[in-house]
């Protein structure tokens, strides 16, 4: 799997910063992108995976080759249990299905929110920050906005976000449509939340971690 600070390239980095400058030119939001390896490490996955993979392991050979001894299958069970439980570690595709859908989503949101609050997001002088999260390994994006937004914009304007950058990262394209979907943002504020003349730069234009 890509990790976060591979991801983009330094030219595309620059791309990305520079829309995020033009949508900030426009209006007194703050847009940060955000690229992170994993919003959780998910490790009862990892031990649910291992158990049933040794499970079956164990009672395949124990029956094949040792009269179905309970004896051996305990050594087997656990000889095969910490292989398989690293490799689930390391096959990101195969980890996902070991997990409910529910708690990935429910995790990516919290990412989000932790990341709001520690990067102090919810700090800027008109609360007019706007997180976009891509969490590669969940394979999901997530936008969070301040209250100061949210108070004026309908927490759905932001499904058409995640459209926009998901849609891309399908496409292989995704350094294009995360510009674009900044420079949506800025549309999107422009009218309710326009620049100041004492507007400045509050947080990152993108953040790896």
């Amino acid at each position: 799997m890509t990790r976060a600070k591979d991801f983009f390239n330094d030219a595309e980095k620059e791309r990305i910063e520079a829309a995020v400058q033009a949508a900030e030119a426009r209006t007194s939001g703050e847009i940060v992108p955000m690229v992170v390896d994993d919003s959780y490490d998910y490790p009862r996955a990892e031990i649910l995976g291992a158990g049933l993979f040794s499970l079956a392991t164990a009672t395949s050979l124990s029956w094949a080759f040792f009269g179905e001894s309970l004896w051996h299958f305990l050594w087997l069970f656990a000889a095969a249990f910490f292989p398989f439980k690293l490799l689930i570690r390391n096959l990101p595709a195969l980890k996902r299905r070991l997990i409910n859908p529910a708690e990935i989503a429910a995790e990516v949101e919290e990412k989000a929110l932790v990341s709001f609050l520690e990067r102090d997001l919810h700090h800027t002088r008109d609360a007019t920050g706007i997180l976009i999260l891509i969490s590669l390994f969940e394979r999901r994006v997530y936008v969070l906005a301040d209250r100061g937004i949210n108070e004026t914009v309908p927490a759905h304007t932001w499904e058409e976000i995640v459209h926009i950058v998901t849609r891309g990262i399908h496409q292989g394209r995704t350094c294009e449509a995360l510009c674009a979907a900044v420079a949506r943002c800025g549309e999107l504020l422009e009218k309710n939340f326009p620049v100041k003349k004492d507007d400045t730069n509050e947080l990152p234009n993108l953040i790896v971690e």
